[in-house]
């Protein structure tokens, strides 16, 4: 079977492309600093557990040690942390933290990713972004410095490793997304997290001749 990796499991987006993938015939691996949150989806899709701290380098590296992660052809960064307040009362400490999630922690999984993927010559790199990695917010200044990093990060890679066969797609989120504690009003004001796995899979599924280095989602009612 073939292999995937999500770094960040949670619910919500990265659940549903979990599902997506292993309907789709893929071996998942799911990763987080909590897995016992994950053994429902676990029992689901029949994903195997890796406990690691994604902003850790020693940890990542664990990780790209198991042939589960190493062996896989498509990785999704969903990492996410944030703070908020106003500029003169943020703790610098949490902010740092915000960045080493939000950024840190993408480049440290694509360059273990990279390794592993670029002397097969293929592969798919998937970087969940957000609104605020397109238009900083006021009390918000750290995430959008954490997610304005991510998808520099994600433009850079995908000018280096495209050409090597390396598709990396940073998926702009821009807007809520619909959970059991953010339910939908019945207007599709949310987006869907099974319609976010859907996009995110059509987009690995893209030929090369027409690859997308980023793609921006968001319900039809969103202002942007």
């Amino acid at each position: 079977m073939p292999q995937a990796l999500i770094v960040g499991a949670g619910e919500g987006f990265s659940a549903s492309f979990a599902r997506k993938l292993a309907g789709q015939g893929h071996a998942v691996a799911l990763a987080a600093r909590d897995v016992a949150k994950l053994e429902p989806l676990q029992a689901e899709t029949g994903a195997t557990l890796h406990a690691c701290d994604a902003a850790d380098p020693a940890q990542v590296a664990a990780l790209f040690a198991t042939p589960q992660a190493r062996d896989a052809g498509i990785v999704l960064y969903n990492p996410s942390y944030r703070v908020r307040g106003p500029i003169t009362e943020l703790e610098p400490e949490q902010v740092r933290r915000v960045l080493e999630v939000c950024a840190f922690g993408a480049f440290l999984v694509a360059q273990q990713a990279a390794r592993c993927m670029l002397p097969r010559g293929r592969g798919t790199i998937l970087l969940t972004g957000a609104s605020a990695g397109v238009k900083g917010f006021p009390g918000s200044a750290p995430f959008a410095m954490g997610k304005f990093a991510l998808r520099g990060l994600g433009e850079s890679l995908a000018r280096e490793l495209h050409p090597q066969g390396i598709h990396v797609v940073h998926i702009v989120v821009d807007g809520g997304i619909r959970s059991a504690r953010r339910p939908e009003t019945g207007q599709d004001t949310l987006l869907d997290p099974d319609a976010i796995a859907e996009a995110a899979w059509a987009a690995v599924q893209q030929p090369r001749s027409a690859w997308s280095h980023e793609i921006a989602l968001r319900p039809w009612v969103e202002k942007f």
